[in-house]
């Protein structure tokens, strides 16, 4: 279990993700290591965090050529669509709540038509003394707050290199698409 001793203020991840050279964000090692040795405090990630019932946000708290670091907050039983990273590394810790990871695997992807064949590989608990890594060999993923879990929960997102979109599928229907990504808030305003 965490301590509240070992908890960060943001900025102090902030700081170290600052430090970290560019082949760190090559890897998955080097970051997974950093969100579990310095969980954040709930108190510093407050100015970031916007609630929506209709949708889960994303609330941009910061940007470098190598990385961008976002909250995303998850009303109860709100998902993202499953979807990639577009080819970039991605790790995810939750400071406030649980979360599960639904990882598929891409078995077959025709953008152009619009067709795809996903089958289910694993799901994980995420939660603030197990964050996660996308696996880079298998990248199509979704994240949900389930309703059992009956609270709300907010993900720490680091993205290897920012991306402004990414392409959803439905493996229910084996449709995919391209979509373009937004955020509800930047460094703590309205978009």
């Amino acid at each position: 279990m965490i301590t509240a001793a070992k908890l960060v203020p943001i900025e102090r991840l902030i700081e170290e993700l600052h430090k970290l050279p560019a082949k760190a964000f090559d890897q998955i090692e080097t970051l997974l290591h950093v969100l579990q040795e310095m969980p954040v405090t709930t108190e510093s990630i407050a100015p970031y965090l916007t609630w929506d019932r209709q949708h889960y946000t994303r609330n941009l708290i910061d940007r470098t050529p190598l990385y961008e670091l976002m909250a995303i907050c998850w009303e109860v039983g709100q998902a993202s669509s499953v979807h990639n990273h577009r080819g970039q590394n991605c790790w995810m810790a939750a400071p406030i709540g649980r979360l599960q990871v639904e990882n598929f695997h891409l078995v077959h992807q025709d953008l152009q038509a619009g067709r795809c064949r996903l089958e289910p590989k694993n799901t994980v608990e995420m939660n603030i003394a197990q964050p996660c890594a996308v696996d880079p060999a298998d990248p199509v993923h979704r994240v949900l707050n389930p309703r059992d879990y009956n609270a709300r929960a907010v993900s720490l997102h680091v993205y290897s290199r920012p991306f402004d979109s990414c392409v959803v599928y439905s493996p229910e229907q084996g449709t995919c698409g391209e979509i373009r990504l937004h955020f509800n808030t930047e460094y703590g305003k309205p978009k």
